[in-house]
């Protein structure tokens, strides 16, 4: 069928053989007998590596074609900005509805919180997970290229857009709940009472090492969970439910490890809202509290958690040849080479 004019046409090189040299191939090299005479004259992967043909590419509009390069940043940042509309909006109504001059009965409690936060991580990847991966965590993206093969290039890309939807998603709620926040502190007050509402601040009597460890104890088992999840030789749920498992593991961290720190275990679900806090009038105290706790626990502890929840998997349980812990040695090559 012929082409519309109105398409744009992108054009890149392919390192696909053609369909011409596809009929010629006689397999697999390592999989067919030495004895075979084919193997004489078969060709090479790497000749087949170094011819290229050329594949268009077919896009309806000019911005389809743009579209192409920020659909997984834009999907990043929509999953966080899901997940802290949800979370940030559930702390909000939770504690500001529990105060008589916003509301005269309370509307929630600790486990209406855990629900909410749950429910927002569930949508969040579910929004973005056929897209970007649904990593909708800096810790998550960075275990990932450690250890995973995931793209380096793409981290600073990925990590700024979520940090962008936790600032967006957490300037949404704020101006959701602007007046209940006049009614609770004063008009124009703002306090790191109600900055909790937002980012996380720990309980009185944990110390900053107490802190550390309980955000990286939550991170581990998250990553774990998540790793396992996507593991096709492990048990991974059927196609398609992979947030209903991100729903009761984010349930049950909540229910179990949350009371502490407020369970951030996600750098981008702080620091963005923090940001956005020191940027509507909360002041600087949202950085300086208690010596700059937001860098070593909301930040530094998930990123370690996840870093050393990977690592545990791969060495331990994990058998795919994506993982750094698992890629072939020179010996086992050469073996398999018949070298």
């Amino acid at each position: 069928m012929p082409r519309s004019a109105s398409f744009e046409s992108h054009t890149r090189e392919s390192t696909l053989p053609s369909d011409s040299r596809l009929k010629e191939t006689p397999g697999h090299r390592e999989y067919v007998d030495s004895t075979d005479s084919r193997m004489k004259d078969a060709p090479s992967h790497k000749e087949y590596m170094e011819e290229t043909d050329v594949v268009e590419v077919v896009y309806p509009n000019k911005w389809a074609r743009y579209r192409e390069y920020i659909r997984e940043p834009f999907a990043e940042f929509l999953g966080v900005m899901i997940l802290i509309i949800f979370g940030n909006g559930v702390n909000c109504q939770v504690v500001l509805g529990g105060n008589t001059a916003v509301s005269s009965s309370e509307q929630g409690n600790y486990l209406s919180i855990n629900m909410g936060w749950a429910v927002g991580t569930a949508m969040g990847v579910w929004v973005s997970g056929g897209i970007s991966g649904g990593h909708i965590n800096p810790a998550v993206t960075l275990a990932l290229a450690t250890f995973r093969g995931f793209p380096w290039k793409k981290v600073p890309v990925f990590i700024f857009a979520q940090l962008l939807g936790g600032i967006c998603g957490a300037g949404i709620v704020y101006a959701n709940y602007f007046h209940a926040l006049n009614l609770v502190e004063g008009y124009g007050v703002r306090t790191l009472q109600t900055a909790g509402l937002f980012s996380t601040y720990a309980a009185g009597y944990m110390t900053n090492v107490s802190c550390f460890f309980s955000e990286f104890l939550g991170t581990t088992v998250l990553i774990l969970i998540v790793l396992a999840m996507n593991d096709k030789k492990n048990c991974p749920p059927p196609a398609g439910l992979g947030p209903l498992v991100l729903f009761f593991l984010i349930l049950g961290i909540g229910a179990s490890l949350g009371m502490e720190t407020a369970y951030a275990i996600n750098p981008a679900r702080d620091l963005g809202p923090r940001m956005l806090t020191a940027m509507v009038g909360y002041g600087k105290e949202v950085f300086t509290y208690r010596n700059h706790y937001w860098i070593w626990c909301p930040i530094l502890a998930p990123i370690c958690g996840a870093l050393f929840g990977t690592f545990v998997y791969d060495a331990m349980l994990y058998t795919g040849e994506d993982s750094i812990l698992n890629k072939p040695s020179v010996k086992y090559l050469r073996r398999k080479s018949g070298v």
